[in-house]
């Protein structure tokens, strides 16, 4: 039987998503006919206080979002959001890196590389890059934060001129960013950029004939920085005291100096590996090499006594277990992951609490980054300070610059965002994995004089922070969204970055429906009365509706109301 054009066009329907109703072929009477199921009702638009809500989220979990982002993540739920963020797989900057190399290889960059090593440009153009485009922006997120903790620095030459060196190192940080810490502890140990950085790779037993001893600079930092601490901590992060109410030291050099035999005989892994060799390998982890290690019995924290026979691999997983397993890793790390993502000033009840899900209280799993990221950023504090002293951070300069692009929509001419960042970190003093030691950009307790210290609040940012800085941003703003210059690679070779503010160029002409939108994107509803008085004044006077909008974006941007973030 020939089948209608009624059926024709019922299935041409069906192929565009419409519902069909009736069933195609013979037959076809009305007794066949169901009737059609009535639409859902389309789900009620988010309110400006869910938007909000979502945007301070995505403030502290991301590196910025666009509206529709924003509004998109209303519509889904803040908890399903993250949910669908920690199923993600990876974005990994290695393979942009590949493609770069194998770009060079075949001439493509030739005319741009005259008088520059070109392969130092690649990790950071794969981090740029990554940062802007990736889709898993938690896990980009959190791998910066990472990052601040467990330090390496391109300011090592043999970290600067290996393209893979960092970008390997920034990859085991997105691996690990929701895994087990035991297991991020484990790869920052062995991870060749870390070896370099700290001076364990070759690290060799003690020779009592020409009297030389193990190197000590990882021991001690993976203590200090990457682990416990200084001193011991309560729960909620506070100072155990001694009888005399001074803190109480975390170790010694005693302890330095047991951890560093534990850490000895590691070189570089892959084909033909041997100890002593000088060719950094930076896609293995570094290998164990037992006629270099220390042998002999070790005491480590807490009176744990390492037994003597074991090999050198087992005797760094007793370190590992032996750092993880201190009461002070969960204040310690859960503290710093607040102050990178939150808020400078948890109160020790944020604290605590992360702490606890960190020791596995509820899950009875000790170390689960996911769960502690969780904790971290839905804890009633990330959305409702108890009091101003609780509320809020410094945005970073680096997080602020990348906000911009990503809030922003920026594109590509050529789909690829090229950036050196060489720029940004000589006017704004941070760029990722290239602080000027081990102890980051900042550190955790850095208060400035005057009304912070007063008060005994911290804010880490403003170590780096100067009226330079400050007037420096101020022209990144301003060259960026009216100027047009938002990336330092040059073009040509490299595609043109732009803005694009379309969407608040369309709303332009009522410069409160205008202001309300920024205020949901770039603020979460934060704007004050008197900064929006005062913007609002110069945007009224401004008729065309381009430049009002590039002004208005402008203007907020390099407000103090979006500098500190709550």
């Amino acid at each position: 039987m020939a089948i209608s054009v009624r059926c024709l066009f019922r299935r041409s329907l069906l192929i565009g998503g419409l519902l069909v109703v009736g069933a195609c072929g013979g037959g076809g009477g009305s007794a066949d006919r169901q009737p059609a199921p009535v639409p859902p009702a389309p789900a009620p638009a988010p309110t400006t206080a869910e938007l909000n809500a979502s945007s301070l989220l995505a403030a502290q979990a991301t590196f910025g979002m666009p509206y529709e982002g924003i509004e998109a993540m209303a519509r889904t739920g803040n908890e399903p959001w993250l949910d669908a963020q920690f199923a993600m797989p990876v974005t990994r900057h290695t393979p942009i890196v590949n493609d770069l190399v194998t770009r060079r290889s075949a001439g493509e960059f030739s005319n741009f590389e005259q008088d520059i090593e070109f392969l130092i440009f690649f990790r950071r153009f794969g981090w740029w890059h990554n940062t802007i485009t990736a889709d898993d922006v938690l896990r980009q997120r959190v791998a910066f934060a990472l990052s601040e903790i467990m330090v390496v620095s391109d300011n090592v030459d043999a970290l600067i001129i290996n393209p893979y060196a960092l970008t390997n190192y920034y990859d085991m940080l997105l691996r690990n960013s929701f895994g087990n810490f035991r297991d991020l502890l484990t790869d920052v140990t062995l991870h060749p950029a870390m070896g370099i950085y700290l001076s364990h790779v070759n690290n060799r037993k003690s020779d009592a004939v020409n009297n030389t001893f193990p190197d000590e600079n990882f021991a001690r930092e993976v203590m200090q920085l990457f682990s416990i601490g200084l001193f011991e901590l309560n729960i909620d992060g506070s100072l155990q005291t001694d009888g005399n109410g001074q803190p109480i030291p975390t170790y010694s050099n005693t302890e330095i100096r047991e951890f560093a035999k534990m850490f000895t005989g590691l070189s570089y892994g892959g084909p033909g590996s041997s100890f002593g060799n000088q060719n950094p390998v930076f896609q293995a982890p570094m290998v164990m090499f037992d006629a270099f290690h220390e042998p002999g019995e070790k005491r480590l924290l807490n009176g744990l006594v390492v037994p003597a026979g074991q090999t050198g691999d087992q005797d760094i997983e007793a370190a590992i277990d032996n750092l993880f397993n201190h009461p002070n890793v969960g204040p310690f790390i859960g503290k710093q992951l607040i102050q990178r993502l939150v808020t400078s000033n948890p109160s020790p009840e944020y604290v605590e609490r992360v702490a606890r899900v960190f020791n596995g209280d509820v899950s009875g799993v000790r170390g689960d980054l996911q769960a502690v990221i969780r904790a971290v950023l839905l804890d009633v504090e990330a959305s409702n300070p108890p009091t101003p002293a609780n509320g809020g951070k410094l945005r970073e300069p680096i997080v602020r610059y990348a906000a911009m692009i990503r809030q922003f929509n920026a594109t590509s001419t050529d789909g690829f965002f090229f950036n050196t960042g060489y720029y940004v970190q000589n006017v704004l003093r941070q760029h990722p994995l290239s602080s000027p030691s081990v102890f980051n950009f900042f550190l955790p307790a850095h208060s400035p004089s005057g009304e912070l210290s007063d008060a005994s609040l911290v804010a880490p940012e403003f170590q780096i922070t100067t009226s330079t800085t400050i007037a420096n941003m101020t022209n990144v703003v301003d060259f960026a969204v009216n100027g047009g210059f938002v990336m330092d690679a040059p073009d040509p070779p490299f595609g043109t970055v732009t803005l694009d503010m379309s969407d608040y160029v369309a709303v332009a002409g009522d410069v409160d429906a205008l202001l309300d939108r920024l205020n949901i994107v770039v603020l979460h509803g934060g704007l004050s009365d008197a900064t929006r008085a005062a913007i609002r004044g110069v945007l009224v006077d401004i008729a065309d509706l381009q430049f009002r909008a590039q002004t208005a974006i402008y203007l907020l941007l390099v407000s103090p109301d979006y500098a500190v973030q709550t």
